[in-house]
Order: structure tokens, then sequence, then C-alpha cells
């Protein structure tokens, strides 16, 4: 049986996370990107949670802000994944051994129990609120609480850089 250990030294020995921890050019490139989708992923995840908390576009349907950003916000997402696998991949024993990757990590779990706890509960409803411009207080705390983890992951994912150069 392979220990996490054994898998995060393999995963490292890649060609792949080889070249990317090697390469002059394709970690910053790939950290680029990282960013950009991240900046696209919190960017439409505001725009929905700023209606929610009542701050911003009061006069538009909650359901329509959703339709029209989540698209964007999980192909930003996928990409992401993507981009911040491949910087992963290149030191994985270093980031997997580093609190503040640990906890961003946590954080993004929160995040995504909070949208299903959102779309479970309040969200369910929305037909009754949605074109209203004071939200119910479990869309406004799902909102607030989006928000809160969303800049806590981008915080932490800044700190990983600098604390495992």
């Amino acid at each position: 049986m392979m220990l996490l250990s054994d898998l995060l030294t393999h995963l490292e020995a890649t060609p792949y996370a080889t070249a990317v921890r090697e390469s002059t050019w394709l970690f910053p490139t790939i950290e680029t990107l990282h960013v950009l989708s991240i900046t696209l992923v919190v960017g439409t995840i505001m725009i929905v949670d700023l209606r929610l908390i009542n701050v911003a576009s009061r006069g538009r349907p909650v359901s329509e802000l959703m339709r029209e950003t989540l698209p964007w916000t999980w192909l930003a997402f996928l990409s992401a994944v993507i981009t911040g696998g491949s910087l992963f991949s290149s030191s994985a024993v270093k980031y997997a051994h580093n609190w503040q990757f640990e906890t961003k990590m946590l954080m993004l779990l929160l995040a995504g129990i909070n949208m299903a706890i959102f779309h479970l509960g309040s969200y369910r409803s929305v037909a009754l609120w949605d074109r209203d411009v004071m939200t119910p207080v479990g869309a406004r705390v799902a909102g607030g609480l989006s928000l809160a983890i969303w800049v806590t992951v981008i915080c932490l994912g800044r700190w990983v850089g600098f604390a495992t150069n």
C-alpha cells in the first residue's frame, strides 16, 4: 500500500512536475493563469454574494445574476483546479505540509459546503424573494460567509507563495 508521502514524492518526480519546477517560464505562466482563474472565480461569486447581502445589484433578480455568472464561475474554477494542481505537483511534499496550503484547502471545502447549504436551503424558495430588495436572512448569511471564505482563500493562497519559497 502506497502511503500519502510516497504518493506525493512520486507526483513530484513525474516529468510534468519536474518540468514545471525546473522551467524558467512554465511555473510563472501557470501561476499567472491560476491567479487570473481565481480572480474570475471570486469576481463572479462576489457579484452574487453582494446581491445576497443587499449591497449591489439590488434591482436585479438573484436567479438572473446566478444564471449569468455561474457558467463563468465553473469554467474559471475548472481552470483554477487544473493550474493549481499543476503548481501543487511541482512541490507536492512541501505544499502538503504547509499550514497555509492546508488551511486554504479547508476553506475551499467550507466554500463548497456553504454553497450546498444555500442551494438546499434559502435558494429553494428563491421564487418568493428573487426580486425583493431585501433577501432572506439565510441568503444574507450565505453571501456574507461566502465573501469571508473567498477573501481568506485569496489571502492564504498568496501566503502559500511566500511561505514555500
